[in-house]
């Protein structure tokens, strides 16, 4: 199976999964709560923006799984050379079947990820999109109009200034501010999950303004395939 995934999304500020659940395996795979992992129409899995050829399953990436090394053959003992027989005659050799035509391709997975900085899309403190952020979500959502869509992804995250609780309310807002901008221009409504995370998962330090500004941010992924 030939995964290739383009990382196209995800965007500062938070993001909840709105009524639906799951979780990243710590092997590179989004599973649903029952532990089982999430498969596309294809019957191919759905990896996580983390995953590493050496987080592959068998279940999921057969291919990338170490194959046991092959033993060499054991090569007979040569025997002594037979006299030679009057050879039969030939024999008729029938019209060759013709061949069966190649199964079409089957179509490639797609994947992207897209990292927006909350400062772009809202003002401070606020879960309203910015004409600047509505340009950004535009072109995303164009790109998703190019795939056979499975699933949008956005992740709300924010910086360490304001309580635990407000930052994770204000996460959720701004996460689902993005989806009603996405479900405005035609993406469907029950591909799109959304999930907050708060300040919780920084990606850099809050002790410095630029730190703060980075880790104020949005991040979608799509996962779909493309079209013929």
């Amino acid at each position: 199976m030939n995964h290739k995934l383009w990382t196209l999304l995800l965007v500062s500020a938070g993001v909840a999964i709105s009524g639906t659940s799951f979780n990243a395996l710590a092997q590179g795979y989004w599973t649903g709560p029952g532990g089982a992992v999430w498969k596309n129409g294809s019957n191919q899995c759905w990896r996580t923006g983390s995953w590493t050829p050496a987080m592959a399953t068998a279940e999921c990436d057969p291919d990338l799984v170490p194959k046991p090394a092959v033993k060499p053959a054991v090569k007979p003992a040569v025997q002594p050379a037979a006299q030679p027989a009057v050879p039969p005659p030939p024999p008729v050799k029938p019209a060759p079947a013709p061949k069966p035509k190649p199964a079409p391709d089957k179509p490639k997975p797609v994947a992207a990820k897209v990292t927006l900085a909350a400062d772009v899309l809202f003002d401070f403190d606020k879960a309203v999109l910015k004409a600047a952020g509505k340009s950004k979500l535009d072109d995303l959502a164009a790109k998703v109009k190019d795939i056979n869509l499975e699933v949008v992804i956005a992740i709300g995250h924010t910086d360490s200034i304001g309580s635990d609780a407000y930052n994770q309310k204000l996460s959720v807002r701004r996460a689902e501010s993005v989806k009603a901008y996405l479900v405005s221009k035609g993406v469907e409504p029950n591909r799109i999950y959304t999930e907050g995370k708060g300040k919780k998962q920084p990606v850099a330090s809050n002790k410095t303004t630029d730190g703060r500004q980075k880790n104020r941010r949005v991040e979608i992924e799509i996962i779909g395939t493309r079209r013929n």
